[in-house]
């Protein structure tokens, strides 16, 4: 008997231990075509039901019964892969897949990509860059940041501007990713236009709340762009001409199937078309100079394959924006000779940003990525004048030499080490740790004074004042785990640990994140998320258009961290394989937001900490969004339905007031529709609650004593702040692309129009006098608001060539 039981348990035990026998499958998944690893690509495993997507890098790795085991590799965009094979070890298999091709009427596309209900994820949109792409735009000039305006939770600043408002928060409070290097000014053209080349992106990705404990540093947003690798294939390259800008892109291999490069630029040449005007307008007047604007921006990506665990990336981008006045004009006079007088204005501000990653693959189940980055944003301006009057012989008499420069910026290095590690289907585990340095430079002020006197030098002053440069630490450290607790329950759940280090100052926080899906029946998911953000870089501005002199400083003693917590419940479904479905709720509050006392601004002298105030804010509402990925007509509907709110102690008497882009509704269509192989039409139509202003409901008469004597005026009184709206928003936008293909090149012409019913929407609004006279000729007084506008219909054109 004994012998019997000892056999049974044998046999149990080995059972057991052939069932827990378990082998890796692992590699990277690629763009057949360039090389390029694909992010986000989806493997699916049929006999177990289990699956699991590649990482940043294009890694995955799945666990399995030793067994058959059947796989299929598919990504949006592309022909899905299966492949067989019996699992009784280890293997390494790196996966290429190949673009999608259409067969007469059929269209061979991706069929188990990961659907939107099995994700934990939630409020979190993908655009792909060649819907990007086709989307009309403002003087044809591609823009990613205005696309995502499109999206739902995500509102612009105003007409033609590039500013992300997203879930009630401000532009500083998104954290916006170039190949993981933060951006601090993402805009060009005063705000009209983001930096981003879409010509050298990759991948956009926005996260708007249920933040995995990966992300930190800022409040209300994550986006991350990343730029493409470079075709390791075979060279490629991209010209195109614009109205107001061209652009050039080449890639190509460095040692085939190991090394490649990418180099992306784009110019305007507003000033070069404008020169001859402007200079024409001036000798008119008597006057020579120049005046005039551009941007330009360059993206370089180096990348190589070391061996099949090791890989090394290098990128960088420069963009920068300058705007110059320079005027020089003579006077001659009989009895005193000739004089000479000149003005001189610059204004300039730019990013530059660098990062150097390494990835090794330490098991097939632990995957690492080490990257310093180095990131810097500067503005600067510059005012001078020149006066000079001469004598018969030519010698200065008089003269007057007066310059002011002002100039603040912030730089950043960083080091950070993320690690993926994948022990089963069942668990994606990620963590890391991150240092960054931080230096703020919050203004400073250099006056030049040279003045002449009848030949004698007089006043000389060359001075530098301002607020001091500052050096601060700031680090965290993540885990989290996304976990499939059952076929019916997934959790993403993990702690954000941070703090901050300035002189003897010194804070920290804990952030606890949850996602959670819950399948419901009829393939509907119930989705839930929790999540704590903090921010220790403040943006000050005046919360006006303007110039970009809004200033990044730190957190101190005096100036808490900025802090907020959100909730989301949601439903998403997937009808078909085509229609992507899903409304989210939301409620976030927001405290130590900073922004001016009334009365200050940049320019006012002394510490900037006493010309600002902290308070608090909320925001909540509902979001709308279905999209179609797939087929010949392709875009989303998105409709958004919100409140924003702010309270500041000093401001509106303590009462709390809408936020100044505080906007009810805001509704989105977007159209992309392939009408054949050559020609593609597109058109986006938006909608808009008017921005909440603020306008003094009397004016109240003063009397003041100076120098002169008694002096009367007047201040204006305000009742409540942002208690009036601005008229509703609403556009239409349209395009065409002539796609033509050669033997050696693709050719396209884009034709489309910004605004094309030409709707007078209202930009801003200001309070003017209206005098009418009555028959018995007596005059009355009525106060009025005048509404501005900006653009009309704006059509654009442009020619691109793809070799």
């Amino acid at each position: 008997m004994t012998k019997q039981l000892l056999l049974f348990l044998g046999i149990v035990l080995s059972i057991s231990l052939s069932a827990q026998e378990k082998y890796t499958i692992s590699g990277y998944i690629r763009d057949a075509s360039t090389g390029e690893e694909l992010i986000s690509a989806n493997l699916f495993e049929t006999t177990n039901g289990v699956g699991t997507v590649s990482n940043l890098y294009g890694f995955y790795s799945i666990t399995l019964p030793k067994d058959s085991v059947y796989l299929n590799f598919s990504y949006i965009g592309y022909q899905s892969q299966s492949i067989g094979i019996y699992l009784d070890k280890d293997v390494t298999l790196n996966i290429n897949l190949g673009e999608s091709v259409e067969l007469e009427t059929v269209e061979i596309v991706a069929t188990n990509a990961q659907k939107i209900e099995e994700k934990t994820e939630m409020s979190v949109i993908d655009v792909p860059i060649a819907q990007i792409k086709k989307i009309p735009a403002l003087l044809g000039e591609v823009d990613v940041l205005k696309t995502l305006q499109l999206l739902p939770g995500v509102q612009s600043g105003g007409e033609g501007q590039s500013g992300l408002y997203v879930r009630g928060g401000s532009p500083d409070q998104n954290l916006i990713l170039l190949d993981g290097v933060p951006v601090y000014n993402a805009n060009h053209l005063f705000g009209f236009f983001s930096v981003f080349n879409a010509d050298a992106i990759k991948d956009v990705k926005l996260t708007k709340g249920g933040f995995p404990a990966r992300y930190g540093g800022r409040l209300s947003s994550v986006l991350e762009i990343n730029m493409k690798e470079g075709n390791n294939q075979e060279y490629h390259g991209s010209a195109s001409v614009g109205l107001i800008s061209s652009k050039f892109t080449f890639e190509g291999p460095i040692v085939k199937n190991k090394a490649s490069f990418i180099v992306s630029a784009r110019r305007t040449y507003i000033d070069v078309l404008a020169r001859p005007l402007i200079s024409y307008g001036l000798r008119q007047e008597g006057a020579e100079g120049t005046f005039g604007y551009y941007f330009y921006d360059l993206n370089a990506k180096l990348n190589y394959r070391i061996s099949d665990k090791d890989r090394l990336y290098l990128s960088a981008y420069t963009g920068d924006d300058k705007f110059y006045v320079s005027t020089v004009e003579e006077f001659s006079d009989g009895n005193f000779g000739k004089s000479e007088q000149s003005t001189k204005f610059n204004l300039g501000w730019g990013n530059i940003t660098t990062a150097a990653r390494w990835n090794h693959l330490w098991t097939n189940k632990l995957f690492s990525n080490v990257t310093a980055t180095y990131s810097r944003y500067n503005f600067n301006t510059l005012i001078g004048s020149r006066s000079e009057d001469f004598n018969d012989a030519g010698e200065v008499v008089d003269g007057e030499n007066l310059s002011a420069n002002y100039d603040s910026g912030i730089d950043d290095l960083s080091l950070r080490v993320d690690f993926d590690y994948i022990p089963l289907p069942n668990h994606f585990v990620k963590f890391g740790a991150q240092g960054i340095m931080h230096k703020f430079n919050p203004g400073l002020f250099e006056i030049n004074a040279d003045i002449t006197n009848n030949g004698v030098q007089g006043i000389a002053l060359d001075t530098i004042f301002g607020q001091d440069i500052v050096n601060s630490l700031e680090y965290n450290a993540f885990i989290e785990d996304d976990y499939k607790i059952t076929d019916y329950l997934k959790v993403n759940g993990g702690l954000h640990f941070s703090g901050f280090s300035l002189n003897n100052t010194n804070y920290t926080s804990l952030q606890p994140r949850i996602s959670a899906n819950f399948r419901l029946p009829n393939s509907y998911a119930l989705k839930a998320s929790f999540a704590t953000m903090r921010q220790y870089v403040q943006y000050l501005t005046n919360e006006n258009l303007g110039l970009p002199s809004d200033q990044w400083l730190p957190t101190t003693e005096r100036i808490k961290p900025q802090d907020s917590w959100q909730v989301a419940l949601g439903i998403a479904k997937t009808y078909g394989d085509q229609y992507e479905f899903s409304v989210e709720a939301y409620y976030k509050e927001m405290k130590n937001l900073i922004g001016y006392k009334e009365g200050a601004s940049l320019f006012n002298l002394g510490d900037w900490q006493d010309q600002v105030t902290q308070g608090q804010g909320n925001s909540y509402g509902a979001e709308v969004f279905l999209q179609k990925k797939k087929g010949r007509l392709t875009g989303w509907v998105g409709y958004t339905l919100s409140w924003s709110n702010r309270q500041f102690d000093d401001k509106n008497f303590g009462n709390w007031y809408p936020f100044k882009f505080d906007r009810r509704h805001d509704l989105s269509i977007v159209g992309i529709y392939e009408i054949s192989k050559r020609v593609s039409f597109a058109a986006t139509w938006v909608y808009g609650t008017g921005n909440a202003i603020t306008f003094a409901e009397s004016l109240v008469p003063t009397v003041t004593d100076n120098q002169y004597g008694p002096s009367s005026g007047f201040i204006e009184y305000f009742k409540e702040r942002n208690d009036f709206r601005m008229g509703d928003y609403h556009r239409l936008d349209v395009g065409f692309d002539f796609t033509r293909e050669r033997k050696r090149y693709t050719r396209t012409w884009s034709i489309g129009a910004y605004n094309a019913y030409s709707r007078r929407n209202p930009f801003f609004l200001s309070r003017t006098t209206k005098y009418t006279t009555n028959p018995d000729g007596t005059a009355e007084r009525e106060e009025v608001l005048r509404q501005y506008s900006l653009f009309p219909i704006i059509p654009s054109i442009s020619y691109k060539i793809d070799f």
